[in-house]
């Protein structure tokens, strides 16, 4: 079938299996420029089929040769209807694994669960033993509790008083004003049930039970701080609640690990469009002039280049990994840069529908976006039809 996007929002219904398998040969071809010979071996990434985590899975099996499994939870395939982005990007990634001769299994499936906790368990002690670094990547805005079987919901609001500023519809270009009234009733616990470090810590707990995992192994979340600009939606609102609580959680596994020489660590990262980024008000213009300001300073870096830094330069470098004062990996460095956010905050004053095309990078916003479901990706003709029912093998 030829596939195009269609969109709703800030969600695409569909996806392109030959523009998501483009996306990956592309950050492979990158990894492998830059090669990681001290890396892991066998890495596990939950999370693992979109941004970050996919990020990180291709960082680790193409820059260091890992074997990897990978858990995720996205929509197969069906006659006359599309898989999911996450879904194709999992097909290419095996493809070209299983071309290079790398291990490459998947599970997909509730990573909340204990049922597909158990299920990488096994496939661990049947298949590879152990593994020595867990990524830990999930961005689910839902999330059911193993045990008391409550439906959590995250929310994107403020705490304690209302929210006004600038935001775009990247679609149109239009930029308006937006309010974001505040959190209430069970608004921030929901959301640190969610997006907080109570399910990293349970996947440590079980695979540290099981013994599946290495000495020395590392783990590590990844979080976003932002600038002050987006603090009082994210950072100062109810999601910045829930990151509070993942990177308090670092400790607690490091603690725990203790009898492996484990280390778990939060690495806080630079703001990308994803799904999740395009729905918060304010971000999505603030990453337009973001783009701007990074790509003409030469800075700018996408997932691949952030992971290919973070595994170069913290988590297996010759030298311990450098932390903040919180204890936190940063690779958010270049973006926070104080001539960088500068530079922003003095186009943020103008910015306008009227400017924004010429002050802002909407249109690399829009093509990432795009770029997310395997559509506007250069060389893919989108006029051939395409195999919708891509399996993963």
């Amino acid at each position: 079938m030829i596939i195009e996007p269609k969109m709703r929002g800030f969600i695409c219904l569909t996806a392109h299996p030959a523009g998501c398998a483009e996306n990956v040969r592309r950050q492979i071809s990158y990894v492998e420029s830059q090669k990681l010979p001290n890396g892991p071996k066998k890495v596990l990434v939950i999370g693992a089929s979109t941004g970050f985590g996919l990020s990180s899975r291709i960082t680790a099996a193409f820059g260091g040769g890992a074997a990897t499994i990978g858990v995720f939870f996205e929509k197969e395939p069906q006659e006359g209807k599309t898989a999911s982005a996450g879904y194709y990007n999992t097909v290419a990634f095996h493809e070209e694994a299983n071309r290079a001769g790398l291990y490459a299994k998947s599970i997909n499936g509730d990573a909340f669960s204990k049922e597909v906790k158990q299920e990488t368990i096994d496939l661990i002690k049947q298949e590879l033993g152990t593994v020595d670094l867990v990524i830990y990547s999930l961005a689910s805005p839902v999330r059911k509790h193993p045990e008391t079987g409550v439906l959590h919901r995250s929310v994107l609001k403020p705490i304690d008083q209302s929210y006004q500023n600038k935001t775009v519809d990247f679609h149109t270009g239009v930029v308006t004003n937006v309010s974001i009234e505040p959190a209430a009733g069970d608004d921030i616990s929901n959301t640190i049930a969610v997006m907080g470090g109570e399910d990293w810590q349970l996947w440590l707990e079980a695979l540290q039970g099981a013994g599946v995992l290495a000495p020395n192994v590392k783990t590590v979340a990844y979080s976003y701080i932002g600038p002050e600009l987006t603090n009082p939606v994210y950072r100062h609102g109810t999601i910045g609640r829930a990151k509070d609580h993942l990177e308090a959680t670092a400790a607690k596994i490091t603690e725990q690990l203790k009898e492996l020489n484990g280390s778990a660590y939060v690495s806080v990262n630079k703001a990308l469009v994803t799904q999740s980024s395009s729905a918060i008000p304010v971000v999505p213009l603030y990453i337009s002039l973001l783009y701007k300001v990074m790509k003409e300073k030469n800075i700018h870096e996408g997932t691949i280049e952030q992971m290919s830094r973070l595994f170069h330069d913290h988590l297996y470098a010759a030298q311990p990994a450098a932390k903040d004062e919180q204890g936190r990996i940063r690779i958010d460095d270049w973006e926070l840069r104080e001539d960088v956010q500068a530079e922003i905050a003095e186009l943020w004053k103008g910015v306008t529908t009227e400017t924004i095309a010429e002050i802002g990078d909407l249109k690399g916003y829009k093509e990432d976006f795009l770029n997310l479901f395997g559509f506007s990706v250069p060389g893919v003709d989108y006029t051939k039809e395409v195999d919708e029912m891509a399996t993963i093998k």
